[in-house]
């Protein structure tokens, strides 16, 4: 798979990714190396990664809880603290090896420590390769609230290695496809077309997917850096798909949910506003359900949980003068942003979604 050109770094993939990474750590004469990992990634991925890191540079690994509860500014300052202890100096990098909290957190680390170190994010996991760690984007979440503080600045490369999948349980899978069937539904209708029927994939198969869907996000991501307008459209499914993930992840009775199952009932949900608004048909809309529902199992909502989630649609990021901003698909492969959409509609999508 050949290199993807981001603004101002590169996506590289598989074997390229390790020649490019002894090239630089030879060439950039970096003081020391930290890897950063969580307790998932140091067991199943790090053995794999550190038997290709050819460097003479003094390797530290810096490890914290793996999950989503463990994104926060709290580990952020027990990781600056262990930098600091370690030598840590502005000549010193991060690798950020893991899914998107490793990502996301460690980019954050690396960008407000001595306000500002090379960092280099190697996504293990599916959700991570496609989408947490292409644009930019690094932060924590505070309480249950996803990514609520944090930062876009991008990293110095992004290493895709997509033999890191085969220590991924099914679920992780699916959890990171659900970002893949966005990018079709929000900008190429023949790619979504391709999950349509899942059955006979294969390695080299996945494999283009995952570069398909590196590629559609980065083409969005150099569109808008800052998110001032199309980026937003990397946005669908999230608005409510957020929310639902923050619910569940406070909620002491219920089984919190990984981040692509949120997002595909967002999706479908986020869908049924777009056929309410007539912004899609009949048809696409009844595809989109049948697709996703057929890739994950339905979620239970009662009537308060629906209630607590719409009270947390009030925190999004993409809100603004105090209303809630959505972004609706425009046919499928094309999108609508900015669109409010009020609380009696929300509620007749999640009827629809029950049934």
């Amino acid at each position: 798979m050949h290199t993807i050109q981001a603004n101002g770094y590169a996506i590289h993939f598989n074997e390229n990714s390790y020649e490019y990474l002894t090239e630089t750590l030879l060439k950039e004469v970096y003081s020391k190396i930290f890897i950063m990992v969580d307790s998932e990634t140091a067991q199943y991925c790090l053995p794999d990664f550190l038997a290709n890191l050819a460097t003479e540079v003094p390797i530290e690994i810096i490890e914290f809880d793996a999950g989503e509860a463990f994104k926060t500014i709290e580990t952020c300052v027990e990781i600056w603290h262990a930098l600091t202890e370690l030598g840590a100096d502005r000549k010193s990098i991060i690798l950020n090896v893991g899914g998107g909290v490793v990502t996301d957190l460690g980019g954050f680390v690396a960008c407000t420590y001595k306000r500002g170190i090379d960092f280099i994010n190697v996504p293990t996991t599916l959700l991570a390769m496609v989408d947490a760690s292409v644009g930019g984007k690094n932060g924590v979440d505070l309480g249950s609230l996803k990514n609520q503080v944090g930062v876009i600045q991008n990293p110095k490369a992004v290493l895709v290695d997509t033999h890191f999948l085969e220590t991924l349980p099914q679920t992780q899978m699916r959890s990171g496809l659900a970002e893949m069937l966005k990018h079709g539904l929000i900008q190429d209708k023949n790619y979504w077309e391709q999950f349509k029927d899942l059955s006979s994939l294969d390695t080299d198969d996945l494999n283009n997917l995952i570069h398909q869907s590196v590629a559609i996000k980065n083409n969005v991501v150099a569109l808008d850096p800052t998110e001032k307008g199309i980026r937003k459209a990397l946005n669908f499914g999230h608005t409510l798909g957020h929310a639902i993930e923050s619910y569940f992840l406070e909620s002491d009775d219920k089984t919190t949910l990984l981040h692509g199952e949120a997002i595909a009932v967002g999706m479908i949900l986020e869908a049924f506003l777009s056929l309410e608004k007539g912004f899609i048909n009949t048809a696409a809309y009844q595809e989109i359900k049948a697709v996703i529902s057929d890739i994950y199992p339905a979620v239970v909502f009662t009537e308060n949980d629906i209630n607590a989630i719409l009270n947390l649609l009030i925190h999004d990021k993409k809100n603004e003068f105090g209303s809630v901003r959505f972004v609706l698909l425009n046919g499928i492969g094309d999108v609508k942003i900015n669109q409010e959409v009020e609380n009696p509609l929300i509620y007749k999508a999640f009827e629809d979604y029950k049934n």
